[in-house]
Parts: structure tokens; C-alpha cells; sequence
């Protein structure tokens, strides 16, 4: 589109989580009018980490912002998997992306904030939760609860595993229970028993449970992650100190240990849903990024990368494309098969069976140290 075209064009983005507050930077850099709408009425994320990929740090160089997240996070040059007890299943590398090598370790809560430190003030406003959307084709009616309403041509649905906007517009289906529980709590590297040494991220895979170890040494934290097997698909399930330390029992004593000394009070413990995937994310004047279009289980850590990779392609396919409508079809073009995969491969989960359908041709450190 002309950049006439593009900075005469209004975009409402409904939701400033990740992929909102992205979707806000990389479409005000294309010279759009952007309006996010947040329903919270403060932005608060759940402590815990996840790694930054080097394509997605390379989106925030292009969007000049990478200094921004370097500040607040860790560069980890390669992630391991290993049994419960620490033997070595696997060691690899980052995929890189052209000459960017490291992942970035960050904190959930520093992440957003850096986002949103980005945008302009006043672009994001909050206390405002979506209660219907009308597509008229060349633009949309947002109304909020309360009765507030905002007219967009372009709006973005940027509202999560439980999207309204989806809901309404796109699919009908409900998020999917993994049968999983996710048990997160950051601490201290002081508490984690000499098991935090580098920046790289650590897995232990055994009896249906994954832990997972990523440090936030920028911070002197750890995040520590347990995924167990629980039939239990409540949202936020009631869960006790006893009850976590069954899923870990058999792992190295120091991770039973990190375990016995969480504050319970600071443990954030959710069931694990993802969606199936959608068919159409757009419409004339809708269309969906991040976990709306594709929300998918944490198992390849690609949630929030996934995200920001949307909010990327969607501001470059805008720009390739003489309309709108068509824009959106590129953009859908570009990332749903990137995403379907994604989906797919994160429903496999992780087992030391699984692996080598994960990553396809890689032996276990184990078997190689065999040969």
C-alpha cells in the first residue's frame, strides 16, 4: 500500500499483550493510526521466563528497539535436554538467523513492559473489555463493556487463547485441555541448589513430567517450571506443595529440593490449553495475531515468538499489498502454515520418544557418545 494510503488508515488492536503491544509498534512504523484496547485496567504478567528467538530479536532491531530488551534479559547460546536424573538426551544450538546466534532469557513482566515502554503514550487504553464486534467489510465497530464503541478500517485481534474476536468471527471452537498442569514460580539463583550456572536453558523429561530451568541472571533469578500429567482441566486448579512434589518424585534431588522450598503464595499454576487451528484468520476488515489465531502449548517455547513474528509479517504484508483485504491474505499466506506446524509439534509434546519426531535427525547425546 502507498504510504498515503497507510498513514490515512485507522487500526484498532484489541488486547496489549504481546502480540498487541507488537502489532502496535510494527504498524505505527508503517505510518498507521493505531488505538489499542486493553481490557485489564493495569498490565500485570505472571512471573515467570521465556526465550526471545534470534529471529525475533532481529524483528526488534529492524523496529529499533533490541537495545530496549537487551537491557532486561540474558543472551543463552544453546538449550539442553536431559532424563529426570541428568543424563544428557540432547544439546543444541539456537537456530540462528542471519547473524543472530543467541536467544534471549527474559522475565514475562519485563518483557511487556518493555513493549509498551516502546509505544507512544496514549496509544494503549485500558479498562476497556470487548463485548462484540461488527464487520461491516471495509471497516469494523468495536463495542466495549459499558457501552463504549471505536470504528477502525483495520481491527486486530490481539486477545488471546480466549479471543472474542475469534469467537465471534472466525471459529466457534473452545480452547482444547492438554491434560497438563503448568506449576511456575521465579526464585532466586541462590535457591536453586547450584543448578543455574550459565544462561542456557535446561529440560528434565521423565514419568510424564518436564522441568524446565531458565535463568534470568541479568535478574539473579531462575524461572522453574513444572508441566505434569493431571486430568484436571479447571483453569487455575487447586493444587498443594504435596501434590507438585508427586510429579517430581525420581528427579535429581536438587530439583525435588528447589520443589519442597516453593512459597506456594508465589506459584502460578494453570491448567494447559491451546486451540485447534483456525481456518480463515481475516475477514475484509479482521484479522488475528498471536495466541487468537494459533494458540499452541509451551512445549517449543514459540508462544510469544509466534507473536511477534505475526505482528511483523502482518505490518510487511500491509506495506507489499495494494489493499487491505489483500494485505491480510498475505499475511494469513505467510504465518498459518508456520503455525499449524507449530501447533502440531507442540501437541507432541516432549519424551525421549518424541524427540526425534521434534527434531527430526537428532540422535540423543547418549547414543551418539555410543557410537
Amino acid at each position: 500500500m502507498q504510504s498515503s494510503d497507510l498513514k490515512d488508515l485507522k487500526i484498532a488492536i484489541v488486547g496489549a499483550g504481546y502480540g498487541g503491544a507488537a502489532a502496535a509498534k510494527a504498524l505505527s512504523l508503517i505510518g498507521a493510526d493505531v488505538t489499542v484496547y486493553e481490557q485489564a485496567n493495569a498490565i500485570r504478567e505472571v512471573g515467570a521466563g521465556i526465550g526471545l528467538r534470534p529471529a525475533t530479536m532481529n524483528r526488534f532491531r529492524q523496529w529499533g528497539i533490541s537495545d530496549a530488551i537487551a537491557r532486561v534479559s540474558s543472551p543463552s547460546e544453546y538449550f539442553e535436554i536431559l532424563t529426570a536424573t541428568g543424563d544428557p538426551i540432547m544439546k543444541e544450538t539456537w537456530p540462528a538467523d542471519g547473524e543472530q546466534t543467541h536467544t534471549h532469557l527474559i522475565h514475562r513482566g519485563d518483557f511487556i513492559e518493555a513493549l509498551l515502554g516502546v509505544l507512544p503514550e496514549g496509544m494503549v487504553r485500558l479498562g476497556h473489555r470487548l463485548e462484540s464486534v461488527e464487520d461491516k467489510g471495509d471497516s469494523s465497530v468495536l463495542t466495549f463493556a459499558g457501552g463504549t464503541t471505536a470504528e477502525a478500517d483495520l481491527v486486530v485481534g490481539a486477545d488471546g487463547i480466549k479471543s472474542v474476536v475469534r469467537r465471534q468471527l472466525f471459529s466457534d471452537k473452545g480452547p482444547v485441555f492438554s491434560g497438563e498442569h503448568a506449576y511456575r514460580a521465579v526464585i532466586s539463583v541462590a535457591d536453586a541448589h547450584g543448578m543455574v550456572t550459565d544462561d542456557n536453558l535446561r529440560m528434565y523429561i521423565g514419568r510424564g513430567t518436564k522441568i524446565y530451568l531458565l535463568p534470568l541472571r541479568h535478574r539473579d533469578q531462575v524461572s522453574f517450571d513444572i508441566t505434569a500429567l493431571c486430568p484436571d482441566g479447571a483453569w487455575t486448579p487447586q493444587v498443594t506443595k504435596e501434590d507438585m512434589l508427586r510429579t517430581v518424585e525420581g528427579f535429581d534431588e536438587r530439583l525435588v529440593d528447589i520443589t519442597r522450598g516453593l512459597d506456594m503464595d508465589t506459584v502460578n499454576i494453570r491448567a494447559v490449553y491451546d486451540i485447534d487451528p483456525v481456518d480463515t484468520w481475516h475477514s475484509d476488515s479482521v484479522v488475528l495475531v498471536g495466541d487468537a489465531a494459533h494458540s499452541m502449548l509451551h512445549h517449543q517455547g514459540q508462544g510469544a515468538n509466534s507473536a511477534i513474528e505475526d505482528a511483523g509479517a502482518l505490518a510487511d504484508a500491509l506495506r507489499q499489498a495494494d489493499s487491505v483485504r489483500q494485505g491480510l491474505a498475505l499475511y494469513q499466506a505467510t504465518r498459518k502454515p508456520v503455525t499449524d506446524r507449530l501447533q502440531a509439534i507442540s501437541r507432541q509434546g516432549w519424551t525421549e520418544d518424541e524427540i526425534n519426531d521434534v527434531f527430526p535427525g537428532q540422535k540423543s547425546a547418549a547414543a551418539t557418545a555410543g557410537e
